[in-house]
């Protein structure tokens, strides 16, 4: 069962050179820890809030987003106030950004339907201890790691079914990071809650997802179970990925990937990653990037990569 499906999803924005989202597809399942990574500036957090509606203005967008058996493109008013209130839930980076700083953090929860027993319910929930006490505080009296508790919380008061976590750790100390994805985990499981996981960390994704989406100038160019895309990655800009990550236990300096991410200024007519590929050939600079699946049922967009199945690259 799928619970969202993203299919060739397309976004474009006024005056720009190139689309934001060229024919994405993703798929999370009920109880799925689905992680989405990659440089900023790659698509994260379009495809993300596409889960929800949620578009940059003046954008227009073509394929199909499906959440369970709604499609979420042709949502508008009261229908996708709804759909966002309810189903799917977003928690962001910055948890101070979704507070108000002068009202209490039982303000914040309330608000989103939960009564105030509700409220304390949900902070035990998600590990704060003393929670009437927390109510009744304000987010300065709270650290960073019980603020993005609390944000969780205020996420969790409508019953989602889908939590989207756009950098939801990156400004927490490691500690703290650990136990906030061990409680998502947790979540996850007891709540058969899908997760799409946003990220930077590489490591971070292998040790917490089931499936990996590689995104890079607003393309999926590699999908794999975790496991394996750490293992062998198939396409050169995966692999850049992980050599400019640092790994416990390695010394020597990291290699990074040469130049920049194309901007949506930028325009090209083979792959993206052309100019910045140490395996490039001239046939790269025209051909059209397709999936190509992997013999571990993933799939890169690569003409490098072994073809499988008889699915000629072209």
């Amino acid at each position: 069962m799928t619970l969202l499906d993203i299919k060739d999803l397309t976004v474009r924005l006024p005056g720009a050179a190139r689309p934001v989202l060229d024919s994405v597809s993703l798929r999370v399942a009920p109880g799925e820890v689905v992680g989405l990574v990659g440089e900023s500036g790659s698509g994260k957090s379009t495809t993300a809030k596409a889960a929800i509606g949620l578009f940059p203005p003046g954008a227009s967008a073509s394929g199909s987003v499906r959440f369970a058996d709604t499609d979420v493109l042709t949502l508008t008013g009261e229908r996708l106030r709804a759909h966002r209130a309810g189903p799917v839930a977003m928690v962001h980076q910055d948890p101070r950004a979704a507070l108000n700083p002068v009202r209490r953090i039982g303000d914040f929860l309330t608000e989103r339907g939960a009564s105030r027993a509700r409220a304390a319910e949900l902070l035990e929930a998600v590990g704060l201890t003393s929670p009437a006490q927390r109510l009744r505080q304000r987010p300065h009296e709270l650290s960073g790691g019980m603020l993005q508790r609390v944000v969780i919380a205020g996420a969790l008061a409508a019953e989602p079914r889908l939590l989207l976590a756009d950098e939801a750790t990156s400004a927490l100390d490691v500690t703290t990071q650990a136990e906030i994805l061990a409680l998502l985990r947790t979540l996850r499981a007891t709540r058969d809650l899908g997760l799409l996981l946003i990220t930077h960390d590489l490591h971070l994704a292998a040790a917490y997802c089931d499936r990996v989406y590689v995104m890079y100038a607003g393309r999926v160019v590699e999908e794999r179970a975790a496991d394996a895309l750490f293992a062998s990655p198939a396409h050169p800009y995966t692999k850049g990925l992980l050599a400019c990550s640092p790994t416990l236990g390695e010394s020597g300096p990291l290699r990074p990937i040469p130049g920049r991410p194309p901007s949506l200024t930028d325009t090209f007519t083979g792959c993206p990653f052309v100019a910045r590929c140490g395996a490039a050939e001239e046939a790269c600079e025209t051909w059209t990037p397709l999936e190509v699946p992997l013999e571990d049922g993933g799939s890169a967009t690569c003409r490098a990569v072994p073809v499988v199945d008889e699915v000629h690259q072209g």
